[in-house]
């Protein structure tokens, strides 16, 4: 999903509602047992007005995703990333918000219902970044990397959901940038290979 412009000023609003409530809920709920009209009590919206904008409450959750990862400005990288750099503009964005969330007292996420609203993010994540990644694939000579451009994005987002888990549930006092520093030194090394055309050899 990404975000659709030319929304009016209450369209804006109503959807900012819905997200609210429904990431007020998470910090105090499962996330499974969360209803629409619990978002919509919270929200102070109707119900046709949710039904107008999503379809059920994972659209909710999606598009709140979309609007976390755009809204901070993306880091810059090194030229030796290659076409690539503009892949990894999401990781920051979701570092800095659950930096902003994740020790406060009203944040209960359990395991079981981060793991959930974490695959959530890591569909959301692929789609965001495929069309970045097939375009980066398709920058470079063919001579170059046969890495498919559906797996590459796969391990992007796999190895940052990983970093983003370890990050949480271990209470590391790594800052956002550090732990995406963390994640770029782990992602980074692969892509520059894919760059450079380096590969492991085969063996029969």
């Amino acid at each position: 999903m990404r975000l659709t412009p030319g929304k009016d000023a209450r369209v804006l609003k109503t959807e900012r509602r819905l997200r609210e409530a429904l990431v007020s809920l998470i910090h105090e709920k499962s996330y499974p047992s969360i209803v629409v009209n619990e978002i919509l009590e919270r929200a102070d919206v109707g119900r046709s007005a949710f039904y107008a904008h999503f379809s059920n409450k994972d659209a909710l959750l999606a598009s709140g995703i979309v609007e976390m990862l755009h809204a901070t400005a993306p880091r810059s990288l090194p030229p030796s990333v290659g076409p690539f750099g503009k892949t990894l503009w999401f990781s920051l964005p979701v570092f800095e918000y659950v930096g902003q969330c994740r020790h406060a007292a009203e944040a209960k996420m359990g395991r079981r219902d981060r793991t959930i609203v974490h695959q959530h993010l890591r569909h959301a994540l692929v789609e965001q970044i495929g069309d970045g990644v097939s375009a980066a694939v398709q920058a470079l000579d063919e001579r170059k990397t046969k890495i498919p451009p559906d797996l590459l994005a796969e391990y992007i987002v796999s190895t940052f959901i990983r970093v983003l888990n370890w990050w949480v549930e271990s209470r590391s006092p790594l800052s956002p940038r550090e732990a995406d520093d963390l994640f770029l030194a782990l992602v980074l090394p692969t892509l520059v290979a894919a760059v450079r055309g380096d590969h492991v050899a085969s063996t029969k």
